[in-house]
Formats: structure tokens, C-alpha cells, sequence
């Protein structure tokens, strides 16, 4: 696999526009009755590597839609770029986890019918629905490639394998160890504290009382004169893996790929504990002035092919398994490597992305939310 320029994982400063609405307001259904012609253009907020000309040219020609590509580095510019010039500069946006919630309680995204996705049936059923793109029963988000947040080590370097996420708290590594610059890793303590912690209980990692919070700042706290770096881009993590400067950080199947294609005898897992994970989603603005272009190519971009031709640019996974055999005619053993045949026990080890909310699932509000863990996650930091 070739080494691309990937998503920003890295968080500038707290912002009002990227934080969720002070009032919760999902834009109701107006799904069109059909797909029609084209509009002959369409505009898109991506991370990059999601619109390549590989699959861009050939939708360009079937579609006489014409793609304007913006990529965005980080889910927080995401956000800022969808609610940009009063919300219809973009059309479509590939938001992870943890932006889909601030995007469709803000009101800057519009249901979608997946009736018109015919593909759709065929997605993996946890990724049909799920509650990151999903509000009572209304599909605002049409998934598209995920993938899990992995423990990547050095094997020269560390001869026993590490089965737990202990090893990124431990002094041992002080100073060769990397995680990701953003505040959803504050999930990734939360997760451990989850198993190690049980009496803070910790069930859900993305909702987490002030209490909760707390204890999982102190973790990272501890943790911070151990980092060697906060990496923000996927390349990033792969010079210092190169370098020597890291030999343990968490990371992506990408990364560990990428540094397996140079030679570098890195190896990864998804420890004891199991793991974060990102999962993309699909999804149509609210004030989109190119809503046949965009169903044309949510329907295109779900296609197996297409769905296979992502995953292995990207190093992800398609949400759509009928792609497997797809990724194996590009490369052998793909399908394989990226867990698309994996059995449901793989998948339920991941825990996808959130937006942290305020109220909690059981009702209760005195979970805390994004704008807490932005601020959380600046402590951290120092």
C-alpha cells in the first residue's frame, strides 16, 4: 500500500460553532420521490483519500454529476465547513463518529431514504443503524468505512507481544510512546478504566459522568510524560515508528500496513480490553442545492466495487461484505487482513465512535459532553 496524506485527528481550539446546540433541533424527513436527473454537480467535504480519482472520474462520467472535493483534516473542521456560509455550501460530508451527532442535532443534516439505496440491505447489520447515524428510526447518516484503533508496537523492539492498553501507560516505554491528538481519546482511557476501574461504573466509554471524566484526565495526566508525541496526521505516527522515535502507540490498520510495506517489523492487535474504532458515515446536508447528484452517489459509493476500491486505498473497511471478494481481486488476502469475514465476535470488541452527549442513553443528564471533553483534553495537554 502507498503511503497518503490521511485524516487530522488534531483538535484546534474550542469553538462554538463545532460544539453541539445549546437547543436539539434534527431536521425532519423530505425525501424526494424518486432518483431523477442530475443536477450536474455536487459538492463534498471529505477526508482525504475518500474521493479519489480512481472512482471520482468514472461517477463523473456515469452520472454527468461533477464532484468538487474539499478535504477536511479533522471532524471538528468538518463540522465548521458544514455550517459554513449559512449551511449550502456543501452538499455531502464523510463524517466519523464522533461529528455525526453535533451535525444532526445542530440541525445541519437532512434524513435520508434508504429505500433509494438499495445497497443498504446489504450492509452489515450492526452498521444498518447505528446510533451514531440513526435518531428514532431516521437514517441521517449512510455508513460507509470503519475500522478499529489498534495497539501497534515494534517487534525488534518489544520481543513479547502486549495484550493490554496498559502498555501505553507504561513507564517502561517512557518516551517512545504516540497516541492520537484529539479529544475522543479520551474514550480510549475511558475503556481501560472501564475493566481495570470497575467500581467508577464505567459502561459506555463516550458517557461518562464528571466523575468518570475526572479519573480518566488523571489517567492520561500520568500518561502525558510518556508521550514522545500527540500524532495528528496517520503520517505522523508512521516517521516516528520509522525513526525509532516510538516503538508503542495506538493507531490505525493503516499505519501498521503502511510500515509493514517499508519493512518496519511492527506488528498490532486489538488488546484484552478491546478497542475504540471509527466508523464513517455518508451524510446529506440540510440546505443540499444537489440532492439527485448526491443520492446518485451515495448509491455509487455503497456499490461493492467502489465500497472494495476504498478500503484498500484507505486501509479501512467497507460496510458493505459484499465488497470482500472485490478486495481480494485487487489484492490477495485483503478482505482477510481488514476483518470484513470476520465473525460478529470481532465487531462486537469495537467500540464505534460517539459524539458525547449530555443526556445519557437512560435519560439522565449528568453525562458530560463534547465541549467537556474539548476542555478535558486541553488539561491533558498542558
Amino acid at each position: 500500500m502507498k503511503t497518503y496524506g490521511m485524516r487530522a485527528a488534531m483538535v484546534a481550539a474550542l469553538s462554538l460553532s463545532m460544539a453541539l446546540p445549546a437547543v436539539a433541533a434534527p431536521v425532519k424527513p423530505n425525501y424526494p420521490k424518486a432518483i431523477g436527473k442530475g443536477e450536474g454537480e455536487l459538492n463534498i467535504v471529505a477526508w482525504e483519500g475518500y474521493a479519489q480519482d480512481d472512482w471520482i472520474k468514472p461517477f463523473e462520467k456515469e452520472s454527468g454529476c461533477h464532484v468538487n472535493r474539499k478535504y477536511a483534516g479533522s471532524s471538528d473542521e468538518m463540522v465548521a465547513l458544514m455550517r459554513s456560509g449559512g449551511g449550502g455550501q456543501y452538499d455531502l460530508v464523510s463524517a466519523s463518529g464522533d461529528a455525526t451527532l453535533r451535525l444532526i442535532y445542530g440541525g445541519d443534516v437532512q434524513p435520508l431514504d434508504v429505500k433509494l439505496i438499495p445497497a443498504w440491505k446489504d450492509f452489515l447489520p450492526n452498521l444498518q443503524s447505528p446510533p451514531y447515524n440513526t435518531l428514532k428510526g431516521l437514517h441521517y447518516g449512510l455508513s460507509y468505512e470503519w475500522g478499529p484503533n489498534v495497539l501497534m508496537w515494534n517487534a525488534d523492539k518489544i520481543k513479547e507481544a502486549p495484550t493490554s492498553w496498559s502498555a501505553i501507560y507504561d513507564k517502561t516505554y517512557a518516551g517512545k510512546i504516540t497516541v492520537p491528538d484529539n479529544p475522543i481519546q479520551i474514550a480510549d482511557a475511558a475503556l481501560y478504566l472501564m475493566k481495570t476501574k470497575p467500581a467508577l461504573g464505567i459502561t459506555n466509554p463516550y458517557e461518562l459522568t464528571q466523575k468518570q471524566l475526572d479519573a480518566a484526565v488523571v489517567l492520561l495526566k500520568e500518561q502525558r510524560p510518556l508521550i514522545k508525541k500527540y500524532w495528528a496526521l496517520a503520517s505522523d505516527e508512521i516517521e516516528l515508528f520509522k525513526n525509532g522515535d516510538a516503538v508503542i502507540g495506538a493507531a490505525w490498520p493503516y499505519q501498521t500496513n503502511a510500515l509493514k510495506a517499508d519493512k518496519v517489523n511492527v506488528m498490532d492487535t486489538v488488546p484484552s480490553e478491546g478497542a475504540t474504532g471509527w466508523a464513517d458515515s455518508w451524510m446529506l446536508s440540510a440546505k443540499s442545492k444537489h440532492v439527485m447528484c448526491a443520492y446518485k452517489f451515495l448509491n455509487y459509493v455503497s456499490s461493492p466495487k467502489v465500497q472494495a476500491q476504498q478500503a484498500i486505498y484507505f486501509g479501512e473497511t467497507p460496510a458493505n461484505p459484499k465488497a470482500c471478494s472485490e478486495m481480494d481481486k485487487i489484492e490477495a488476502g485483503s478482505c482477510e487482513k481488514y476483518h470484513l469475514n470476520a465473525p460478529a465476535s470481532y465487531y462486537k470488541q469495537i467500540h464505534f465512535w460517539q459524539t458525547p452527549l449530555p443526556t445519557c442513553t437512560n435519560g439522565k443528564r449528568d453525562c458530560t459532553s463534547y465541549g467537556d471533553w474539548q476542555k478535558a483534553w486541553q488539561r491533558v495537554k498542558g
